[in-house]
């Protein structure tokens, strides 16, 4: 497990090579990896130690990006515009019927800067065991994968993050909208 600071092309072409990460967002810390990349997103899943049935939302850089993977109506368009960026996980219909995706913009320009660099989405989820709280303090993250059998390839240290708790998940696939996790 390899601890860097802030560093795009690092983090860019680690991504590339299907590493997992762990990196600094606008709520709490995240793992993220190429959501493209099934070899990756399982070791994700490890890491994480979450289960399978659980799927694993994503980090776009913008709306069109968005409509790449998920069918948005204009309605939806209009308030993830107003919404986004920000912590707000957007549940959409995912483009050729095959379910549910979360999606979401982060309010990180580094992170932002990182999606855009990839040109496409990333997989991401809280930088924590499943069930345990997620986290935004460096030393906390490094302290909760060390020793364990499963690790981040890289973790990019931002720093201490302000106290945060992750996004608000709301299912757009209904009218009215569902909060699912507040």
């Amino acid at each position: 497990m390899e601890i860097i600071k802030l560093d795009l092309k690092k983090a860019v072409k680690a991504i590339k090579e299907g590493m997992v990460l762990v990196c600094p967002t606008d709520t709490v810390y995240g793992l993220v990896c190429d959501a493209g990349d099934k070899k990756a997103v399982e070791g994700l899943y490890k890491i994480k130690k979450r289960p399978k049935n659980k799927p694993i939302p994503v980090f776009v850089s913008n709306i069109k990006m968005a409509q790449s993977i998920a069918m948005i109506d204009s309605k939806q368009e209009k308030y993830l515009k107003k919404i986004w960026p920000g912590p707000l996980t957007a549940v959409l219909k995912e483009k050729n019927n095959k379910g549910a995706i979360g999606i979401r913009i982060p309010n990180h320009q580094w992170l932002l800067h990182l999606v855009e660099q990839l040109n496409g989405p990333l997989a991401e989820t809280s930088a924590n065991i499943s069930g345990s709280p997620a986290l935004t303090k460096i030393n906390d993250v490094l302290v909760q994968f060390r020793g364990q059998e499963n690790q981040p390839d890289l973790v990019i240290d931002g720093g201490d993050l302000p106290s945060s708790k992750p996004s608000t998940v709301v299912d757009l696939r209904f009218s009215p909208p569902k909060i699912l996790r507040p």
